[in-house]
């Protein structure tokens, strides 16, 4: 499996980096060599990145939490509209607006709009409108759609981020590090590593090379998905006896208390409800 891996990110041309004259000298120690004035990425470190990263998406995902995939590049779009959707979950392929992580409320506040758009529009097709405000409404939809159906099931915060292309994406990485969002990137030789906590150094620019990285990590997030399944039994059960045991400690504390008043009644030699009677006036 591992031979196959790297025959696949040869193949795709991973290693092929930006040009000499463009690139970003905190990508030294990823490069393997210069060829025809390109910079040749050291395929080791492209495989010590990637198993680091579907390392880490397994273990959140095993967690409980989400991961979001940000690629707004012509050659990343179609690719994470495919094998994101499939392992359903979260990505942004159009553009990134700006707030889409710090400022989530109003984010939420527009899917339900898009929501209450798509109501009316399952309800009579804007028949009750104008022609007017049903060309702006339709318009608002398709706009709000564009932008945000990526992420239209992000209830909360992602427990990672991976993105492609990391100077096109500055902007999700910022927002991403002020929220303490851990990073995967794919990074060319042209990127800045010091922008993700996990680099994948690698050719952004193929769409083959980037078909390849989002598979393996899409693996990863279905592995983790699966041991997040095997774990949920247990924590259950534990839960069950769990609460078992303290609703059984709870029942002995009463059934302990309730026989100590007895025997201090008994004791006194007059009972609980003789001591109610005499107190009732006749």
């Amino acid at each position: 499996m591992a031979n196959s891996l790297v025959q696949d990110l040869i193949e795709s041309g991973i290693h092929f980096g930006q040009h000499a004259s463009g690139w970003n000298p905190k990508m030294t120690r990823f490069i393997y060599g210069k060829r025809n004035n390109i910079h040749i990425i050291d395929i080791k470190e492209t495989i010590k990145g990637l198993l680091l990263a579907k390392k880490f998406v397994t273990k959140t995902v095993a967690d409980g939490k989400d991961v979001c995939f940000i690629g707004t590049k012509r050659q990343a779009r179609a690719v994470l509209e495919q094998r994101v959707a499939d392992v359903k979950m979260h990505y942004v392929t159009e553009r990134w607006l700006g707030g889409t992580l710090t400022n989530f409320r109003t984010i939420r506040s527009r899917l339900k709009r898009l929501e209450e758009l798509e109501a009316i529009e399952a309800a009579d097709n804007f028949e009750s409108y104008s022609k007017k405000m049903e060309s702006r409404l339709r318009r608002e939809m398709r706009k709000i759609k564009r932008n945000l159906e990526g992420i239209r099931n992000m209830e909360k915060l992602p427990g990672a981020m991976i993105v492609i292309d990391v100077r096109r994406e500055a902007n999700a990485l910022r927002e991403a590090r002020k929220l303490g969002i851990p990073t995967i990137c794919l990074i060319d030789t042209d990127g800045d590593p010091d922008m993700a906590d996990i680099p994948i150094p690698g050719n952004d620019d193929s769409m083959r090379a980037i078909d390849v990285i989002v598979r393996e990590l899409c693996a990863a997030i279905n592995e983790g998905k699966q041991q997040r399944q095997t774990k949920a039994p247990e924590g259950d059960e534990s839960g069950d006896r769990s609460r078992r045991s303290r609703r059984a400690q709870y029942r002995a504390d009463d059934e302990g208390g309730a026989e100590s008043e007895e025997s201090e009644s008994a004791q006194a030699g007059a009972p609980v409800v003789a001591t109610a009677s005499q107190n009732t006036p006749q």
